[in-house]
């Protein structure tokens, strides 16, 4: 009697399974929407859904602002020591260093940007939170010592959360080191442009990230020396709605411009000529 009964076959799929492993997605920190990592990618790390912009590591960002097959790393050598005896800061910055990849909170380059030779710093805030120590400082003040001999433009890229606790008043020192290596390259007229991210406060606030000819910052980046909690606590009274952000900071004139991560490159290469007084390279003026 089998030919009474139907047999059930397995139902096959319409289209073929995909296998997508479980690292393959990312979530976005401000709005939770979920996508594949290679739609984030695509799109500088910025969220397509609600445009926050994720923070990058130090080599991402050059890898957007020089052009391919020119960047040179400089001083890759120098290494935060312990000055101060402090409590287990060489085992934390063995940690920072096997984490991050990175020598210390910031990349130092040289490259060009559209055909123009510049030099670059970004900092890496994966490395201690980007906190500024003595090697942050002296990176910076030799790379803009490059720049005074090279009468190339400077491009910093900040993000910290201030000054390196572990290294005491030589920390602070980076502060008046680095803001007297850009008042020569003021006196001098070399350009000088700084990239505000999220986030970037203390130390790094109150000295070389707050100094350049041109200030840019990217949507939503928190910038401060203090924080709003700290802030509020000292006036004893409630802050405005979206203080300390890029655009903030844009209506009461402490930044230039607020510039989507995507049109850095452009934005920053048109600063720069335009100080310069360079041409526009070709084809560029284009895209």
């Amino acid at each position: 009697m089998a030919w009474f009964r139907k047999e059930k076959k397995p139902r096959q799929p319409l289209a073929p399974r995909l296998d997508i492993p479980a690292d393959a997605w990312e979530k976005c920190e401000s709005c939770a929407n979920t996508d594949v990592r290679e739609t984030f990618q695509k799109n500088f790390n910025v969220c397509p859904a609600c445009g926050f912009h994720r923070r990058l590591r130090a080599f991402e960002y050059t890898a957007i602002l020089l052009d391919e097959g020119s960047v040179e790393e400089t001083e890759p050598d120098i290494r935060s020591v312990d000055p101060l005896g402090f409590p287990d800061y060489p085992a934390r910055l063995k940690k920072a260093r096997t984490k991050a990849g990175e020598a210390d909170a910031i990349l130092t380059t040289t490259g060009t940007m559209d055909g123009m030779p510049v030099n670059l710093g970004v900092m890496d805030f994966a490395f201690m939170g980007g906190s500024m120590g003595s090697v942050v400082g002296e990176k910076i003040a030799r790379l803009g010592q490059r720049s005074l001999e090279k009468k190339f433009p400077l491009i910093i890229v900040s993000a910290s959360g201030g000054a390196r606790m572990q290294e005491g008043v030589l920390s602070l020192m980076q502060m008046a080191k680095t803001s007297a290596l850009l008042s020569q390259l003021n006196e001098r007229r070399i350009p000088y442009v700084s990239i505000l991210t999220n986030p970037t406060t203390g130390g790094v606030s109150a000295s070389f990230a707050m100094l350049g000819d041109a200030i840019l910052a990217e949507p939503g980046a928190v910038v401060g020396f203090a924080g709003p909690r700290v802030i509020k606590q000292t006036l004893g009274q409630d802050l405005p709605e979206g203080f300390q952000t890029a655009e903030f900071l844009l209506e009461h004139g402490m930044v230039d411009s607020v510039v989507h991560r995507k049109d850095l490159k452009r934005t920053v290469g048109q600063l720069l000529r335009h100080m310069s007084g360079k041409p526009v390279a070709t084809g560029w003026a284009s895209t």
